[in-house]
């Protein structure tokens, strides 16, 4: 059921990964190509925001603080599972691993290093501040119209 603030919850959302995707560009080496990144992880948090906040407000504040950090955590999740598994597929298209598995373990290692690049405090900031502002602002918005 659409809800006002599971609307405000996705746009919220969105914004946060949008501006962590920005604050993660520069962590990249300089000859990368980005395209779409920033907003291929803008409808992530746009979808994680509207499904996985937008139901769990209606609490308190506190725990929409605590919703709101996991919904960035989960935003990450997607992003990073997505990306690498995007990375694999072309690795793969130019023949470098011996098989599925092969495969797939590179993937799961690709997703651990963009992780680590991903540990800058304004990744982190964005992020963190960001999700804990969105969560409290999803809660005051279940609040003020139900």
């Amino acid at each position: 059921m659409p809800t006002a603030a599971k609307l405000i919850a996705a746009i919220a959302f969105a914004l946060v990964a949008y501006s962590g995707a920005e604050a993660f560009k520069p962590a990249m080496p300089p000859d990368t190509q980005f395209g779409y990144f920033s907003y291929v992880c803008a409808g992530i948090g746009l979808l994680c925001g509207w499904q996985l906040m937008g139901d769990l407000v209606g609490r308190s504040y506190r725990f929409a603080i605590a919703a709101g950090l996991r919904t960035s955590a989960t935003i990450v999740f997607f992003a990073l599972l997505l990306f690498s598994a995007r990375q694999m597929v072309l690795r793969s298209m130019k023949m470098r691993y011996h098989g599925p598995v092969d495969a797939l373990q590179a993937m799961f290692g690709l997703a651990v290093d963009y992780g680590r690049m991903m540990l800058t405090p304004d990744v982190l900031i964005a992020l963190l501040v960001g999700g804990a502002f969105a969560g409290l602002l999803t809660e005051w918005v279940s609040r003020r119209w139900p």
